[in-house]
């Protein structure tokens, strides 16, 4: 994927609205002058008292082109600049929904979930404000600071330097000082809202806790005081952009009193009629409120650069080889084998979680890896899913790479984890989001496969009944049925099964493990777990440590061969599925 930045690929793309966005945006300011010059004009040339209209007919004619003109072409400027942008946001949609949706399950790896959130809902379209409230402004004033010196050179070379300096103040030297002031305070604000969210997302979890213990007014205090550091910093921030504001204002009634003297000084030689002086003043005010709003648009690009930084990530995350082209849509199948062949992860200065990892799962297999956390076992189950990346080896699905079959793996392989989220909605939509065109009948049998179906009907309004939010209406046990449920509507060959029973008392764990197989044979299950319960179910149980396979067989085989998985299997022997 050819890596290109998120601005000037887009201004070449579009060179010729943008083009004419800047050259609308300048005539506008021109305009504006040129209608207060004729306007300053006219009214000192009126305060002669001239002996016919006819001697300011030529003014009043100016004062009314160059007034609806400013307004015409402000208005056609607007229209420009906003389709130039619409057209750029477009394009930068597509390209940023083109990197996301073939590598979707890989990005959360590699990227923390709100970055992703970010880029998603906020930056593309903050990245508007650089073309609306910076690019075009920055490159209208130095346009129209550029004419201004060439034509004050004109007059006098003299008279052009001082211009030049005076108006530098307004366009170089207020807006580096402001952007390296605003850097500083923004980042500031950055890490310290940042602090907050932690803090406050920490205590939303554990709110219960700070209840319990009455530490709540220690943390609704610590949390006031870093506010206030906040707003301290704030203040200091608004208070500097006052008196920036302030200055700017200064020096540009500076400018407009040295052009009204430099006039005055015209008049005096007979260079200039004394009618020019107000319109000299009028004019060069008008000119010079343009250039006020760069110190504030280029102190804001600091906050542009992390929209940047963003998207950047997310197109520096894309792998060469996942590419829509590149990736392989399978039809519906019933049949998968999983072959992992020397397979290696984990960060270059860690003990790798995996290290040349070999394993070969025919259809119908089931599988249980047990180790103790950390071993990697999610982390196998997530390189199967093709969620990670290995440093090395790799995962093939019937002989094709799991990272090429990203839009196929969920006809492939379904997941049953710890905490199967549950929506506030019917029971009826939670089980059939296991297959959207499912119809009734199917999901009343796969509930009655997974033995609910009789205690939904007792539910006040049966399938119709709401779950309230994540499913709390329901047991944990019951929530893990309803996941199986949603399983057996999606009818994938592969099943993957991380932990599902933690938390479950033994018995409930018991009978929920028995009915899962039950109502999964024929497909292949792959399970990770800590306890030996259920094991016997297994054709083959591996014991995953430091990365490798420690142990390899059945349940009778180990009991014969492996001192040590005999006495982990008396450990949970009292709690033993006879089933």
């Amino acid at each position: 994927m050819n890596k290109e930045n998120w601005i000037f690929p887009y201004l070449r793309q579009y060179s010729g609205l943008f083009a004419l966005a800047i050259l609308l945006g300048s005539l506008t300011i021109l305009f504006g002058g040129a209608l207060m010059f004729s306007s300053g004009y006219l009214i000192s040339k009126a305060a002669t008292q001239p002996e016919s209209i006819l001697m300011v007919y030529v003014p009043i004619v100016g004062v009314r082109a160059f007034g609806i003109g400013r307004a015409v072409l402000s208005y056609v400027e607007r229209l420009t600049g906003h389709q130039f942008i619409l057209k750029i946001l477009s394009d930068m949609r597509v390209r940023l929904y083109k990197i996301i949706e073939p590598q979707a399950l890989f990005l959360r790896s590699r990227l923390r979930t709100g970055d992703i959130l970010g880029v998603l809902a906020n930056d593309i379209e903050h990245l508007q404000d650089f073309y609306l409230k910076t690019l075009f402004p920055s490159i209208i004033s130095l346009f129209i600071y550029t004419l201004i010196i060439i034509c004050a050179g004109l007059f006098s070379i003299s008279f052009a330097i001082l211009l030049a300096v005076f108006i530098g103040l307004l366009i170089f030297v207020g807006p580096i000082l402001s952007f390296i002031y605003t850097k500083t305070k923004n980042e500031q604000l950055k890490r310290g809202r940042h602090q907050l969210y932690q803090q406050l997302t920490d205590t939303i979890f554990g709110i219960s806790d700070w209840i319990f213990s009455g530490k709540y007014e220690t943390f609704i205090q610590r949390y006031e005081e870093q506010e206030y550091q906040l707003l301290a910093i704030e203040t200091k921030k608004q208070t500097f952009v006052n008196w920036r504001d302030v200055l700017n204002q200064m020096v540009l009634g500076g400018i407009v009193v040295f052009a009204i003297y430099w006039a005055n000084e015209q008049t005096l030689r007979g260079e200039f009629s004394p009618t020019f002086i107000a319109a000299c003043g009028l004019a060069a005010l008008s000119l010079l409120e343009s250039f006020l709003p760069i110190a504030g648009a280029v102190s804001e690009t600091t906050t542009y650069q992390d929209s940047l930084k963003r998207l950047d990530d997310i197109q520096a995350e894309a792998l060469p080889w996942i590419e829509s082209e590149n990736l392989k849509d399978l039809p519906v199948i019933s049949q998968a084998t999983i072959e992992i062949n020397h397979l290696s992860f984990g960060q270059l200065s860690e003990t790798p979680l995996l290290d040349d990892f070999s394993l070969k799962i025919e259809q119908g297999e089931k599988i249980a890896i047990i180790g103790r956390s950390g071993a990697g076992k999610s982390t196998l189950l997530k390189l199967i899913q093709g969620v990670l990346v290995p440093t090395s080896g790799e995962v093939r699905i019937n002989g094709l790479n799991v990272n090429e079959l990203a839009s196929t793996i969920p006809k492939l392989m379904s997941v049953l984890n710890q905490k199967p989220y549950l929506f506030n909605t019917t029971v009826m939509n939670n089980i059939r989001l296991g297959n959207p065109e499912a119809t009734d009948e199917e999901v009343y049998e796969a509930a009655k496969m997974v033995q609910l179906h009789q205690m939904i009907m007792q539910l006040p309004k049966g399938y119709e009944t709401y779950m309230h939010e994540t499913g709390q209406r329901f047991s944990g046990g019951e929530r893990q049925r309803i996941a199986v449920a949603r399983i057996l509507l999606q009818k994938t060959p592969i099943v993957i099964m991380d932990e599902p029973t933690v938390g479950l008392d033994p018995i409930t764990e018991a009978n929920l493990l028995a009915d899962i197989f039950d109502t999964l044979k024929g497909k292949t299950i792959i399970w990770v777990t800590h306890h030996l319960i259920g094991v016997e179910k297994m054709d083959r149980i591996l014991f995953l440590e430091k990365g490798k396979i420690t142990m390899d067989g059945s349940h009778q085989q180990l009991l014969e061969k492996e001192e040590r998985y005999r006495r982990l299997y008396a450990l949970d022997r009292p709690f033993y599925m006879n089933r």
